[in-house]
């Protein structure tokens, strides 16, 4: 039998940041197409962040919360997700713990299902911290993330080791390699993605790469190759570019190399069109 792939999409969040500088999309945007996003089958919904709902006030004028509100009704079986980079809410200030248990309680209770933890430094105790803390206030599936970079410091070794750190918390359903540069070569991937799914097993590992230098897409192939079982794209109009891969293309890659997937392609392609449209109408690029 075919493994089968699993796809979260970041087209609301990643996508609209990358190419479209955060504030391309408005609440009626993505409510008017929220029902078909949540009939394609993704595993989950890259939604929103701290930073986006500061967008939200200030250049649309709208209710962060109401649209968490909204799109997560009009979404029931698709989790929203929120990504945060730790100790942060709105502002790039620190802020106290019970700041942060409030602003994750409050996000938990309007409707967002899942989180996405990274933490600038990759610190385990931080991230250990964070994921606790998320569970705690409610948050049902807890993702942490490892950021990709290179350096003399940031050798395979460091992140298989930073994974078998974070691996010991209960806290912390999934594991993800998150690559917003674009740098993860196949080369790479080979060789770090064997030992960064064993370091987490026997739980999930994800991978989240852009295709800023292009090569997002071949880091997917290899990483399906490698063990890896859910990748991040958006829809076509949001992807490439400094974006994510696409969906698409994605999904064909996956069935070349012999796997499956979950997702309603006729959805899919309604979803990618609704993009397309409102990209051609407002002059936002569209990714190529």
């Amino acid at each position: 039998m075919t493994e089968t792939v699993d796809i979260v999409d970041t087209t609301t969040r990643d996508g609209n940041q990358s190419l479209w500088g955060a504030t391309g999309l408005t609440t009626p945007d993505i409510l008017a197409i929220a029902p078909t996003m949540d009939r394609v089958g993704f595993h989950a919904l890259d939604f929103t962040s701290s930073t986006h709902m500061a967008i939200s006030v200030r250049f649309h004028r709208e209710d962060p919360w109401e649209l968490i509100r909204l799109v997560s009704a009009a979404t029931p079986n698709t989790p929203l997700n929120f990504i945060t980079t730790g100790m942060r809410f709105i502002t790039w200030t620190p802020a106290g713990e019970d700041l942060i248990r409030l602003s994750f309680r409050l996000v938990a209770r309007n409707g967002i299902r899942r989180f996405q933890i990274a933490d600038p430094s990759n610190d385990p105790a931080s991230l250990l911290r964070i994921a606790r803390m998320a569970r705690e206030e409610g948050v049902e599936e807890v993702v942490v993330g490892l950021t990709y970079s290179i350096s003399p410091a940031h050798t395979h070794d460091y992140y298989v080791e930073r994974a078998e750190a974070v691996a010991a918390s209960p806290d912390i359903d999934r594991l993800y390699l998150k690559d917003p540069g674009g740098l993860l070569t196949q080369d790479a991937v080979r060789e770090l993605a064997p030992r960064f799914i064993a370091a987490f097993a026997p739980r999930p590992v994800e991978l989240h790469s852009h295709c800023t230098i292009g090569l997002g897409p071949l880091a997917y192939v290899e990483g399906l190759r490698a063990g890896i079982r859910t990748l991040h794209t958006a829809v076509a109009p949001a992807a490439s570019g400094t974006s994510n891969p696409p969906a698409e293309a994605t999904l064909r890659n996956l069935e070349a190399e012999g796997f499956s997937h979950r997702l309603d392609l006729e959805a899919l392609a309604a979803v990618s069109a609704h993009f397309r449209e409102l990209a051609l109408t407002r002059g936002l690029p569209l990714g190529a």
